[in-house]
């Protein structure tokens, strides 16, 4: 058991002293890339998906007065949370070892800070705390659960187009490393969720509407870019975050986190339109779920 003073309890009660206030969770965020000149541009993306997610209302606290926020997306914040602020402790020389792999991906990044590095910590954190807190995710709504699903696959093919831009991109693999850089604004456009669901939390709407309300782009990117190369999209993710378990949240190649097999269909709903064809063929893959999937006529 930790020592009461060692890092990794000292970051459970940083964590804890901002759980119920979503600016408080923020500024927690923040301040971690302001720690360092060297960390400070490497924040851009994932400080714009929090104040997303804290303008939706998911990070809001729990109320017996009010709604509150999603048990899950809160969940998810403080493992990301708590990651940093026990790896920025150690970093400082607090007393401890790393209690997780991803606070050790943290720490290289902090001590070496580069775009690949940044995705390898981050992501690990990310996922971690996907596995961790599925039962929370299985109490959402089905368009909720869509919604994680997409912000998933799309923070994994990001990384891919740093480290692997000919399996992310193709032919186009040039681009990959410039869009993705994290210190740049180009990666917002696909970790930007904003432009494809409602910023309001719960939502309103069915799945159905919002996949087929989805920006014309954000669809491009979803089901032309991103859904051919899901197997091999999660195999790699897998293997650079050193979380075997990863692809089991991929059901033969259709995204099924806290997604039961009744409802593959609604993955097949935006995939239509030249469009998307054409992206893919330019990147040199076939759309991935052109044809309807089994057992429907």
């Amino acid at each position: 058991m930790s020592d009461a003073t060692d890092a990794s309890a000292r970051a459970e009660r940083q964590v804890a002293r901002v759980r119920d206030s979503a600016a408080e969770r923020f500024a927690l965020a923040r301040n971690f890339y302001l720690s360092s000149a060297a960390l400070r541009p490497y924040g851009n993306a994932e400080l714009s998906f929090t104040h997303w997610s804290r303008s939706r209302g998911v990070l809001a606290p729990e109320s017996v007065d009010a709604p509150g926020g999603s048990p899950w997306w809160r969940a998810v914040n403080e493992r990301l949370l708590r990651d940093k602020a026990e790896a920025r402790l150690l970093t400082d020389g607090v007393p401890g070892t790393p209690s997780a792999r991803s606070v050790e991906f943290w720490l290289d990044f902090i001590r070496t800070p580069s775009p690949g590095l940044w995705y390898r910590a981050h992501n690990a954190s990310i996922v971690a705390g996907y596995l961790r807190h599925e039962e929370l995710a299985a109490a959402e709504q089905k368009v909720e659960r869509f919604m994680m699903n997409v912000a998933l696959l799309r923070v994994l093919f990001t990384h891919a187009m740093l480290i692997r831009p000919r399996l992310a991109l193709g032919p186009l693999a040039a681009l990959g490393p410039r869009l993705a850089d994290p210190r740049g604004r180009g990666v917002r456009m696909f970790l930007d969720l904003g432009r494809s669901f409602p910023a309001v939390y719960p939502l309103t709407v069915s799945v159905e509407e919002a996949v087929l309300d989805e920006h014309a782009l954000a669809r491009m990117l979803d089901y032309g870019l991103i859904a051919p190369r899901l197997a091999a999209l999660y195999a790699f993710s897998a293997a650079s975050l050193e979380e075997p378990r990863l692809p089991s949240l991929l059901d033969e190649g259709v995204p099924a986190y806290a997604w039961p097999r009744a409802d593959r269909a609604i993955w097949y709903l935006g995939n239509t339109g030249p469009h998307l064809r054409l992206i893919a063929r330019a990147t040199g893959v076939r759309l991935r779920w052109e044809s309807r999937p089994p057992g429907r006529r």
